[in-house]
């Protein structure tokens, strides 16, 4: 139960400013966190940290690992006040756009610089909180790290069509003086270790940032994606829980049905779990999964939480997401087992989409807070709509929009039909100009008796579709958007700060 009236800014890390090409862990990260103090805000709401691909189009929600962090947000800066890279070497960044990550470039340029960082590390001694990161962290770190080296000994392909021994290596430890058809390879263990130290250095980056945003009043809020990338350390390594075939490929992939966002459903083509394995193993994995973010987030959101209690299973190989069907998850000895080994989970559920009695049932079961979108509020009956303001309850998160809305001025000027762009007007009892909508919205949220309100820093700086951070089931081009330097003042914190006063959330 939410307890405190409060607001917060939704702004990934890949979206702040840096030299460097993306919003990385460093300096500009530590500016923000004092921009969000000054303007009187008690959440930073960032999307999963987890190591992103170009093969699932660097979207955070399809990584290459459940607990890996995402190398490309180590700070290239903060390596050198670490004494793994020289000022000489960070020095004359290539000319990267200030508005977009061109991930492709951005890639390439961190590459080398982990690479001689790497190899610094390796010729100095090894501090004594290595060891100990590794040790506590062998579970999932060990598998990982066989997993990255074996992509790289087998480029290009998928790991179910590595050789066998290989592919099903999962049993095999890293430690292992032989390791078959991958250890042949004079490389490996080298590369194994590289994993190793780069996300020690991401944890020891993140980490200290965390630290010094709690030490200030602030709460960061993480983003559990419910499923895993086909091509992830976590399915090579756990097969059973997932419903493969012999040969390892995928029985069934996950989406959801036709539904706001799209006519034909989405196709997200992630395995699906074998929630009976999961609950012969007490859901072991996703135990240690919710531990692990818990650990590293103040209050943790469960994306597409109806997936925990049924989800829309697809045919593997299906053209789209229509011809699947609801299956149940033994949901009530999944969250037994999770409020018993975390008895005060600070977590919270997105409740979005196509949402059933049964969905309803476990969230009032277990009062977890659930999420409201006001873009999403002006359409249909006004007495049943539940993202009306008026419709809410107190126990919730209002949000102006989220990672896969428009931002807040596109949604008006794009996206908003004339009839419910009357609505909308009514509602708030104005007329104004596009300018305007970002504030107004805001201002409604604020407003709300919704416990938290959060706002995407797109809309606190009033932009419009360019901003945009995904389109789901869209093109590429997602996750891309980055807020130029200079644009979190003093001026913009003042009026942050004076909004947030104003309706009680100080």
């Amino acid at each position: 139960m939410l307890r405190r009236r409060a607001s917060g800014i939704l702004m990934h890390i890949t979206s702040l400013p840096s030299r460097h090409g993306i919003g990385d862990l460093g300096p500009e990260a530590y500016q923000f966190a004092e921009f969000l103090q000054a303007a009187g805000q008690n959440y930073w709401q960032v999307l999963p940290l987890n190591h992103t691909t170009p093969k699932t189009k660097y979207s955070p929600y399809n990584c290459l690992s459940a607990f890996a962090g995402n190398p490309l947000l180590i700070s290239p800066d903060l390596l050198v006040q670490e004494g793994l890279l020289t000022k000489r070497e960070v020095s004359d960044p290539p000319a990267f756009p200030a508005d977009r990550v061109d991930y492709e470039r951005v890639s390439s340029y961190k590459e080398q610089l982990l690479d001689r960082a790497f190899a610094r590390f390796q010729g100095a001694g090894r501090p004594g909180d290595y060891a100990d990161f590794v040790r506590e962290h062998r579970a999932w770190l060990e598998p990982y790290a066989l997993f990255v080296a074996l992509r790289r000994r087998f480029p290009g392909q998928l790991w179910s069509d590595w050789p066998t021994v290989a592919r099903d290596a999962s049993s095999i430890g890293t430690g292992t003086p032989d390791l078959p058809a991958a250890g042949r390879h004079p490389h490996v263990r080298d590369w194994i270790e590289r994993e190793r130290f780069v996300q020690y250095v991401f944890y020891r980056q993140y980490l200290r940032l965390k630290r010094y945003c709690n030490d200030r009043g602030l709460q960061v809020v993480g983003d559990v994606p419910i499923y895993m990338a086909y091509d992830s350390a976590d399915v090579w390594s756990h097969p059973d829980i997932f419903k493969l075939t012999r040969s390892r490929k995928p029985r069934f992939v996950a989406g959801v049905p036709p539904d706001y966002f799209s006519a034909t459903g989405q196709l997200w083509g992630n395995p699906v779990y074998d929630w009976r394995r999961l609950e012969e193993t007490d859901f072991a994995w996703w135990m240690q999964r919710m531990k692990h973010n818990l650990l590293l987030f103040d209050f943790v959101r469960i994306d597409h939480f109806r997936g925990l209690v049924a989800y829309w299973e697809i045919p593997a190989g299906h053209p789209n997401a229509m011809r699947g069907k609801w299956v149940t998850v033994p949901h009530e000895a999944f969250f037994g087992e999770l409020l018993r080994q975390i008895p005060f989970a600070a977590i919270f559920v997105e409740d979005l989409g196509y949402i059933t009695a049964d969905v309803r049932e476990v969230v009032a079961r277990y009062n977890f807070p659930r999420m409201s979108v006001l873009q999403f509020g002006f359409g249909g009956d006004p007495a049943r709509n539940p993202y009306l303001p008026h419709n809410y309850a107190e126990n919730s998160i209002v949000y102006t929009g989220t990672h896969d809305n428009n931002t807040t001025r596109g949604w008006f000027e794009k996206d908003l039909k004339a009839e419910d762009r009357r609505r909308l007007f009514d509602y708030l009892g104005c007329r104004f100009p596009a300018a305007e909508i970002s504030l107004e919205l805001m201002r409604a949220a604020l407003r709300s008796v919704a416990k938290i309100a959060i706002v995407p820093m797109q809309d606190v700086l009033g932009l419009g579709a360019e901003a945009r951070m995904n389109v789901p089931a869209g093109p590429d081009g997602n996750w891309r958007w980055r807020m130029r330097p200079g644009r979190t003042d003093a001026r913009l914190a003042e009026k942050l700060r004076k909004l947030t006063w104003t309706y009680g959330r100080v």
